[in-house]
């Protein structure tokens, strides 16, 4: 079975919010980068954080895990399919677990139910569900060749919208509770 890389997506404007998402307190402590970076660690495996801010790679250097790998996204900033396109790129023939920095009540037994889900089929695409739609921006997308060359075809011919390009590829929706996954965007929402 390909090895498993925790990739956090943390590169977005966090327009809507009205200020950056991944520096706002968590509740446990720390920021929502900070907390999600920890959890990640918690799975013992690599992880990589792609961003766009040198903010965000500063607070996770300072966290000091060994596992940790960060990465500047380089511009266009266009969206989740583009930065996970690159993280095939950067790491072929491996499961990426992508996770998305705006997740604050995300825990590991979600991750771990997504990951056992993920391992009974190794091939496909893993999505995570709160019962009523798929959350893509957590779940474990293979890196195999057959799925970076479909991306990769996508992204040439002008795609950047990640529920379009995962209509055409094999997934498996995880169920998973919808508390723990709920994606926060905006004050409201907080």
């Amino acid at each position: 079975m390909p090895p498993l890389r925790c990739c956090l997506l943390s590169g977005g404007a966090s327009q809507r919010m009205g200020q950056d998402k991944a520096l706002l307190p968590h509740p446990d402590g720390g920021t929502w980068l900070e907390h999600t970076l920890q959890l990640l660690a918690e799975l013992d495996a690599p992880i990589t954080l792609l961003s766009r801010w040198p903010r965000h790679h500063a607070l996770a250097t300072a966290l000091q895990l060994p596992q940790l790998d960060t990465i500047a996204e380089p511009p266009p900033w266009e969206g989740p399919l583009l930065a996970l396109h690159r993280l095939m790129e950067r790491y072929p023939d491996t499961r990426l677990l992508l996770a998305p920095v705006d997740m604050p009540q995300l825990n590991t037994g979600a991750l771990h139910t997504l990951i056992a889900a993920a391992n009974t089929a190794p091939e496909w695409i893993h999505l995570a569900h709160d019962g009523v739609r798929s959350q893509p921006l957590l779940g474990i997308y293979p890196s195999s060749p057959a799925i970076r060359s479909a991306l990769a075809a996508a992204i040439n011919d002008g795609e950047r919208r990640l529920l379009r390009w995962l209509d055409s590829q094999p997934s498996n929706l995880v169920p998973l509770p919808a508390g723990a996954i709920r994606n926060v965007n905006s004050p409201a929402e907080l």
